[in-house]
């Protein structure tokens, strides 16, 4: 009943097995690829015809996490798979950037690839599986894909590169300082394709030399999905790519001077309205069958491909006037905002993006339910991008994947230098809004994040820059480096690679290209020239922190103490009774952590102090010759028992209140007043013994015995 084909091999600490040929076998290419006991089925589909009048090439790839995968109940009210989670989005877009470029030019027709977590081990990372195993079911689907490409993750300690490191050594890094690195690459046998990174400060050489380390361990895997192909592969798919080339050649005749006149405007929105005209120019110029071409729209983006990256190869001039290396003009402020806690304004040729900072307690911690395991995050990064940055009228809703996508890489770059939570126990929100946009709005939410925080009082390690860098290849190898490429650069060159880190190295490295990938030569001249431009946007970001920030006045204080964790239930109290005692009393929020720290937070220092001091009293133990404040609780005919330390009472015995005979306690004392007791120490069962007559009562000073020998020698 079935045709299975099976292949492993060894791979790394790992067996990795892909197996075709038994599961979803209608649809067109179908792997189920395992890595230990980590399993991700990805099936593919695609259209036999393109649809008619579209210009794009409508790929779509999703990556589900099924929690039964790793024996978990998803949470949530309606406990089943929901929206898409940050992850899902991240691995979706993480297969898609690396496999888009493979496909034949031309090729519109739809393809849908969808990957399914099937098994999860809690050791090897779905995500890396689940790119194998969309590559071989697209290798063996029949669709035009010129691959295969396999994808790896890389650690580094200890000056060693560790290749798939676990679940475990990548959860949170900047916890875990022996861990410096964590890589993801993807690429063919020839090229790497895309890199995704969140780094610890590596130097350039350490980057370079963690891809090409991980571009040498995936080349087992494309030999193996090689392997898996020859036996099962289906029939190629007849598919030959249009020729358009006589349509090219009347859009280049009807509209070529026009446009290359657009492109040598500098201000962007008037580039782009001469651009519509030269584009509406060429088409009154087309006849009713050309205009009604599919590839009509190919054939304007050749045009302005060309005119665009001639002249840069060529003659090392771009569209805005700068060369290859220069930075836009960068104009960096703080404290924009009154009320917020942090906030600067990044604003970088027509890039700009106002970023705010936040900074909360325990209680805004995102909680986050993950195959692995549930846990907490303090540090928040929002991105969002409206229509207006652009200058366009468009949907307003929810994040999509780019806003999440260009999000996360800017977390990745700045938590490496964020300080420690022992140190700096705060949760921290930062919010990049866009304003405008020409070129890399990810790297100016980096910059402008970096500086909101140091607004903020947020003790970073280092300030972080980022630029985006681009290529522009030609067929004869010529190629040229761009620094701080603009919108057009990116939408037509070959290659987005973006650098974020500190003066002492590289906090998150991407790269997406559009070609079948770059050489080692080509990256290493890439980082070289982007530490130049970070080097000269952190020193223009420089000036706006010439003075020391201070801790907004706005944002809760936090202090921390640690008690022993038998403690905790004391400070608790029976069904929380004495915890919200004193959050009521002081004022103060209060979170108490399973290993004893508890967290104090409150924009008035008078009520963390008091917070602080209720729950001291209850933790801490009466020190033997201590003089303390009490109060009367009880009189009975031996003594009076006084409250002087927390919930604890002490025994103040008829002789130890008055240097003087007394009748009877209620002769000097009444219930509830205040006195002055001098711990004396404890008797044999443990009760607390007290005395007031050696303390002053007015001063509470205590009575030095040498006075009373004094007297009497005087009296001798």
């Amino acid at each position: 009943m079935f045709d299975v084909t099976k292949k492993s091999i060894q791979w790394g600490e790992e067996t990795l097995t892909l197996e075709t040929g038994k599961v979803a076998r209608q649809a067109d290419g179908s792997v189920i690829a395992t890595l230990g006991e980590t399993s991700v089925m990805a099936n593919v589909t695609f259209a036999r015809a393109q649809k008619p009048g579209q210009d794009f090439f409508p790929l779509t790839v999703h990556y589900q996490e099924k929690y039964y995968a790793a024996g978990k109940v998803p949470g949530g009210f309606f406990k089943r798979e929901a929206r898409p989670t940050e992850k899902e989005t991240l691995t979706a877009r993480l297969i898609d950037r690396p496999i888009r470029p493979l496909f034949v030019d031309g090729f519109k027709n739809e393809v849908l690839v969808m990957c399914t977590v099937l098994s999860h081990d809690l050791v090897n990372d779905p995500d890396i599986v689940a790119m194998i195993a969309a590559s071989a079911a697209l290798t063996i689907s029949g669709a035009p894909f010129m691959g295969p490409i396999a994808g790896a993750r890389v650690g580094f300690e200890d000056g060693e590169y560790i290749l798939n490191p676990t679940v475990d050594d990548m959860q949170d890094l900047r916890l875990n300082p022996e861990q410096r690195l964590d890589l993801v690459v993807a690429g063919t046998k020839d090229a790497v394709m895309m890199v995704e990174s969140e780094a610890y400060e590596l130097s350039e050489a350490e980057m370079l030399g963690a891809v090409n380390f991980a571009h040498e361990q995936i080349q087992p895997v494309i030999d193996l999905i090689i392997s898996l192909a020859e036996e099962a592969a289906k029939e190629p798919f007849d598919f030959q790519a249009p020729d358009y080339s006589e349509l090219s050649a009347a859009v280049a005749a009807a509209g070529e001077e026009q446009m290359r006149a657009a492109f040598a405007i500098t201000d962007k929105q008037e580039r782009t309205a001469a651009v519509a005209a030269a584009r509406e120019a060429i088409k009154e110029a087309l006849t009713e069958e050309q205009l009604e071409d599919g590839n009509l729209g190919s054939a304007m983006k050749k045009l302005e491909a060309g005119i665009l990256r001639g002249d840069v190869v060529k003659g090392g001039k771009r569209i805005d006037g700068r060369s290859t290396t220069d930075i836009r003009s960068i104009v960096a402020e703080t404290s924009m905002l009154p009320r917020t806690h942090g906030s600067a304004l990044f604003t970088r040729g027509e890039t700009q993006a106002l970023a705010v900072t936040t900074l909360g307690t325990g209680d805004d911690e995102q909680f986050i339910d993950a195959l692995h395991g549930n846990f907490k995050s303090n540090f928040l990064l929002h991105y969002n991008f409206p229509p207006y940055s652009v200058g366009e009228v468009g949907r307003v809703g929810g994040p999509g994947r780019r806003e999440i996508g260009h999000g996360k890489l800017a977390w990745r770059a700045l938590q490496a230098v964020l300080p420690a939570a022992t140190d700096f126990p705060y949760t921290i929100r930062i919010v990049s809004e866009i304003t405008e946009s020409n070129g890399s709005s990810s790297m100016a939410s980096v910059c402008g994040g970096s500086l909101s925080m140091m607004d903020a009082g947020v003790p970073l390690k280092a300030p972080v820059a980022g630029v985006a860098m681009g290529l522009i290849l030609e067929d004869d190898g010529d190629y040229a480096i761009l620094s701080d490429i603009l919108g057009d650069e990116d939408h037509l060159g070959d290659m987005d690679f973006k650098v974020a880190g500190t003066e002492n190295g590289i906090t998150s490295l991407q790269m997406d290209i559009k070609v079948a990938g770059i050489t080692p030569e080509i990256m290493e001249k890439a980082l070289a020239q982007a530490k130049d431009g970070r080097m000269h946007i952190l020193g223009e970001m420089g000036k706006a922190l010439s003075e020391t920030n201070e801790f907004s006045v706005h944002a809760p204080r936090i202090e921390t103490m640690n008690i022993p964790t038998d403690k905790i239930r004391e400070v608790i109290g029976s069904g929380g009774k004495v915890i919200r005692e004193i959050v009521e009393t002081s004022g103060a929020k209060v979170d108490i952590n399973d290993d004893g720290v508890i967290k104090i937070a409150s924009p008035d220092g008078e009520s963390i102090k008091k917070a602080y001091e209720m729950i001291h009293s209850i933790v801490a133990e009466p020190e033997e010759g201590q003089v303390y404040t009490g109060k009367v609780v009880k009189i009975v005919d031996f003594g009076a028992f006084v409250n002087f330390f927390g919930k604890r009472d002490g025994l103040v015995h008829v002789s130890q209140i008055e240097n003087r005979r007394l009748n009877h306690p209620s002769d000097v004392l009444k219930e509830g007043q205040e006195v002055k007791v001098k711990l004396l120490g404890f008797d044999d069962r443990g009760k607390v013994r007290l005395s007031m007559k050696v303390v002053d009562q007015e001063t509470g000073e205590e009575i030095v015995p040498e006075k009373k020998e004094k007297k009497e020698e005087s009296a001798e």
